[in-house]
């Protein structure tokens, strides 16, 4: 096997837990890198150039698009002032304040209506998919973002906080009606190497012709329990209200963080800037 496909092996085996076959095929350097990503949390103090950022997001905005709408917009968090109210509202991940570069993945319907009316033809997909549609291609660039900063050796951590003040953060940015934030980037030069985090297994959430998750219960009992032995969590969600687990893990982490409402005003806001979810 090259060195390339060893690479790729060893961060698998350490993501899934298992055994790969690894094909003799073009491209496996980038797959390696893509395999052995990693959510950066701690950055050098080294500033990240503003050509450089503009250059991946033109990268990232070559990513796939539903229709060839492009629907997903980028905003670079230059300014002092602006870039202070986000910390501060983001304030429970601290790696926000000390990102060198913060940016928010924002979805944009709001230029399809304006093609209607520069072409006076009546916008008809006016329900959920309108919103599924934008929100989904912002996804897609957030993710081709995250990878091309990876490979021009940046570091990377997506930040969902940005939307528990969703009204707050689009009059910051002078987000108008159709386009809303989907998530915040945080970008910098690692501080360390950072560590891989364990997935469920493929077995799990990979299917061929028809959905079959086997027998779930063992397979989450297993994830835990490997996921455990190397990636511990530092503490447990909310022990007030659930006190603590000799066996706390990622499923129990999972089902205590959705035992409470988060942004169940979301929707609310969504559809006050034009959505219909229909």
């Amino acid at each position: 096997m090259t060195d390339a496909g060893s690479k790729l092996a060893a961060a698998l085996a350490e993501r899934f837990g298992e055994d790969f076959a690894i094909p003799q095929t073009a491209g496996l350097d980038a797959l390696a890198r893509m395999a052995d990503h990693r959510s950066m949390r701690a950055y050098a103090p080294r500033e990240v150039p503003a050509s450089l950022i503009r250059t991946l997001c033109a990268v990232a905005l070559s990513a796939p698009t539903k229709s060839d709408l492009q629907q997903a917009d980028i905003v670079i968090v230059s300014d002092p002032t602006v870039r202070a109210k986000l910390d501060e509202w983001c304030g429970e991940n601290p790696w926000v304040k000390a990102a060198p570069a913060f940016l928010v993945f924002c979805a944009n319907n709001r230029r399809q209506l304006r093609i209607h009316e520069r072409h006076a033809i009546a916008f008809a997909n006016d329900h959920l998919d309108a919103f599924f549609n934008a929100a989904v291609d912002a996804g897609i660039v957030l993710s081709a973002f995250v990878t091309a900063a990876e490979a021009a050796g940046l570091g990377t951590c997506p930040i969902s906080a940005i939307r528990n003040r969703a009204a707050d953060v689009s009059a910051l940015l002078g987000l108008p009606d159709r386009v809303f934030p989907v998530a915040g980037l945080c970008v910098g030069w690692p501080a360390h190497p950072g560590g891989i985090s364990p997935r469920l297994p493929t077995g799990l959430r990979v299917h061929e012709n028809r959905y079959d998750e086997g027998d779930l219960d063992a397979a989450i009992a297993a994830y835990d329990e490997r996921r455990n032995r190397t990636r511990p969590f530092a503490k447990q969600r909310d022990p007030a209200r659930f006190g603590t687990s000799p066996a706390y893990g990622w499923s129990q982490d999972k089902a205590r963080q959705y035992a409470a409402p988060e942004r169940a005003d979301f929707g609310a806001y969504i559809r006050k800037i034009g959505f219909r979810l229909d």
